[in-house]
C-alpha cells in the first residue's frame, strides 16, 4: 500500500512539475512582453516612430485632459477626425462647445460665456454700450451654435482644439534623449512608457502593447499638461447644426477667452 501511495504521489508531482515548467516555470519571472505587440522589446526611438505611425494613421480619436499654452490652461474632451471635430473646452472659469465641419467652425456657450466683455456685446447688439444691451447680445447668444468668420482673430485659435493633425502634431513630441520606461496599464490596457530627458522632464508617452502601438497617454515636457488619447479609428459623423440653431454674428464675434 505504501509502494501505491508514493508511486502516486510522485506522478502528481511530476505532472506539476511539468505543468510549472510549461507555463515558464515556478519560481521565475513572467515576460511582461508576452501576449503583446511585441513594442515593448523595441529600442524607445523605435517606440516613439511606431507610435506617431499609428497615430498619424488613425482615422479618429478621442482627446481629452489638461493642455497648458501659452500661459493658459485650457481642459479638453474633444472627438476628432479628418472632417474636424465636436467637444469642449473650459478655462478661466468659463466652458464652451466647438464643432468644426469641414472650413465652417461654430461656437456655443451659455449667457454667461458671452457675457464676459459687455462693451463688445453692447456694440454688437446695437451700440447701446450698457450694461443693459451686453445683457441683451448675451441672451440671444444663449445656447446657440455662434458661426465663426474664418477672418475672425478667434478662428485660428479655435479650429486649431479641432484640428486632428494639427493637435497630434504638436503634442507627441517629446524633447530630449528617449529612454524606456516600466511597463503599465491605461484605462485596462496594457502599456510601455517612453520619456525624455532626466526624470521625464522633457516629457513621456504611454504606447498601447495591445494592437496597434498608439499612444494613449501624453505627459507633456515642463509639466504642460496631460493627454489621453482614446477611441482610436471609433469612427463617427460630424455634421452641422440645424440652421434654426445657429447665428451668423458678421465680420467678427464677441471676444472669447
Amino acid at each position: 500500500m505504501r509502494t501505491r501511495n508514493r508511486a502516486v504521489v510522485a506522478a502528481m508531482c511530476a505532472g506539476l512539475a511539468a505543468t510549472l515548467a510549461a507555463c515558464g516555470g515556478g519560481g521565475g519571472e513572467k515576460d511582461p512582453d508576452a501576449g503583446t505587440n511585441g513594442v515593448g522589446k523595441l529600442p524607445a526611438t523605435k517606440i516613439e516612430s511606431k507610435a506617431r505611425q499609428a497615430a498619424t494613421s488613425a482615422n479618429s480619436v478621442r482627446l481629452s485632459g489638461n493642455l497648458v499654452t501659452r500661459g493658459a490652461t485650457y481642459k479638453l474632451n474633444m472627438r476628432l477626425n479628418a472632417d474636424g471635430g465636436t467637444g469642449q473646452v473650459s478655462t478661466k472659469g468659463s466652458s464652451f462647445e466647438l464643432l468644426r465641419v469641414g472650413k465652417e467652425l461654430y461656437l456655443k456657450a451659455d449667457a454667461g460665456f458671452w457675457s464676459h466683455d459687455e462693451s463688445h456685446g453692447g456694440e454688437s447688439d446695437g451700440g447701446e454700450g450698457d450694461g443693459g444691451g451686453a445683457g441683451d447680445a448675451a441672451g440671444k447668444l444663449d445656447n446657440k451654435y455662434v458661426k465663426v468668420p474664418s477672418g475672425d482673430p478667434s478662428y485660428q485659435r479655435l479650429s486649431g482644439f479641432t484640428d486632428m493633425k494639427l493637435l497630434l502634431d504638436g503634442l507627441l513630441g517629446l524633447h530630449g534623449k528617449i529612454t524606456t520606461g516600466d511597463h503599465g496599464q491605461v484605462d485596462g490596457v496594457r502599456t510601455i512608457t517612453i520619456s525624455a530627458g532626466k526624470a521625464g522632464e522633457g516629457g513621456s508617452l504611454d504606447v498601447s502593447l495591445e494592437g496597434r502601438p498608439y499612444p494613449l497617454r501624453l505627459r507633456r515636457a515642463g509639466g504642460a499638461g496631460v493627454i489621453r488619447l482614446a477611441d482610436w479609428n471609433e469612427g463617427f459623423k460630424i455634421t452641422a447644426p440645424e440652421k434654426g440653431h445657429v447665428l451668423d454674428y458678421g465680420q467678427q464675434i464677441p471676444e472669447t477667452p
